[in-house]
């Protein structure tokens, strides 16, 4: 089907479409699972296929497929879909500018060569490091690496195409002796730089440490959130509000809320599709808009929204290189790409006098992205006395508003965690209710 890629630009031009866009994607993955302390299978999985954006009187149709035989008639749908779908008067025309910087850090070859014994290695290593601590067994996880390939080709010139490889690894614990506690962790990179028995060993030691959980009474006090706890709540309500389509659409919380000062001014947020190694790296998005550094709140201050091609076209100005897609199946949407928090780091818990550290929450899924109103459950939470961790806790609810919370935050810590498409410490803040 890449063969066939170019070829399809100039069909879709043929049967009529004014512009046109050709995203084809490919990937190969090997995934090993585990239940228990066992084996439970291995996958290789092989998927490509192409997606098609035709543009007609400025109406825009989609359509996709995995089928070689089946794209000609794709592109046909595609572009009858545009000739019969209502005119956006706010359509400014596909990207254009094709100027790219180069990005490192993105693939690697050991891990497009590894055999599937060794991937079994990698996911057995998770299993072997629960052993480290008696008392604690893995109940699932896994070893999965993968490598990608796509491209992008538009009638405005727009023709790159990039390679990258990505491994990651979980694990999930539960004890055994005594009062049941679960914890897990998980990593991922591009590259095979991640210690999975540590992986393994964390989230034992974790397990543990949460046996013989504490109640704690009603109460306000500051909370130091783990950035796997922090990156959820995050993603799940402050990013929708930053998507300049939910701005334009009325469902964001920050509407008009540019050049506003929405935090306290030690913290800066950007999204940086450049940096090194970072997953979301790639010298440009989705649709083909070179990847850039963009300064989201900067010294507390709300610089601008998040824009994909379309968002940044009813807006007057240019992309932040934001359309990201699901797959080749789906058109282009605004999403995160390395989204980075930045604040001054210290020891946050050698620096809090009293507090609750909370490892991960459940339940931020539920939250209102439009008024911030959040409610999460936490897991694997321990009490701060003195600067240090004290007891752990049997059951926390957190309840706080992320808006708010952006002006609550009083410290952060050393330890950065790349989770998922974020790169983010612990965050302290202060003033939070909890219930036991």
């Amino acid at each position: 089907m890449y063969e066939l890629a170019r070829k399809a630009l100039k069909l879709a031009e043929k049967i009529g479409a004014e512009e046109a866009e050709i995203y084809y994607a490919s990937n190969h993955s090997t995934s090993v699972n585990f239940r228990k302390d066992s084996l439970e299978n291995a996958k290789d999985r092989f998927s490509e296929g192409i997606g098609i954006r035709a543009i007609v009187n400025g109406a825009v149709g989609f359509a996709s497929t995995n089928s070689a035989r089946e794209l000609e008639n794709a592109i046909e749908v595609a572009v009858a879909e545009a000739r019969v779908g209502s005119q956006d008067p706010d359509w400014m025309g596909l990207p254009s500018d094709g100027k790219y910087q180069q990005v490192t850090g993105i693939f690697d070859k050991r891990v497009e060569t590894l055999e599937l014994e060794e991937c079994i290695d990698y996911a057995m290593a998770l299993v072997e490091g629960t052993k480290e601590h008696p008392g604690a067994l893995p109940t699932s996880g896994g070893f999965t690496r993968a490598k990608g390939r796509h491209l992008i080709l538009n009638t405005n010139g727009i023709d790159i195409e990039e390679e990258s490889t990505v491994v990651s690894g979980f694990v999930d614990v539960i004890t055994v002796d005594g009062q049941t506690s679960t914890a897990y962790d998980f990593a991922i990179s591009h590259s095979l730089d991640i210690d999975f028995f540590a992986l393994g060993e964390n989230a034992a030691d974790l397990a543990l440490k949460s046996n013989g959980g504490i109640k704690i009474e009603p109460q306000k006090i500051d909370v130091i959130f783990h950035p796997f706890a922090f990156s959820d709540i995050i993603e799940d309500v402050l990013a929708p509000s930053l998507d300049a389509d939910n701005v334009q659409k009325g469902r964001s919380g920050l509407i008009a809320k540019l050049g506003k000062e929405l935090a306290v001014p030690e913290l800066c947020i950007y999204d940086d599709g450049l940096i090194e190694s970072g997953i979301e790296t790639s010298a440009s998005d989705d649709e083909g808009v070179p990847s850039q550094r963009t300064t989201v709140i900067e010294k507390g201050v709300l610089v601008t929204y998040l824009h994909d091609n379309h968002t940044a076209g009813k807006a007057g100005i240019k992309s932040t290189g934001n359309g990201l897609r699901a797959s080749y199946s789906s058109p282009p949407s605004v999403g995160l790409r390395n989204f980075i928090i930045d604040y001054p780091q210290k020891d946050v818990i050698a620096d809090t006098e009293y507090g609750v550290f909370v490892n991960t929450i459940i339940g931020s899924h539920t939250a209102n992205s439009i008024s911030g109103d959040f409610s999460v459950e936490a897991r694997n939470a321990f009490t701060i006395r003195d600067g240090a961790l004290d007891e752990p806790i049997k059951s926390l609810m957190i309840s706080g508003n992320a808006f708010e919370l952006l002006k609550q935050i009083t410290g952060a810590g050393f330890d950065v965690r790349r989770v998922g498409g974020m790169i983010i410490p612990s965050v302290r803040v202060s003033d939070l209710s909890v219930i036991g």
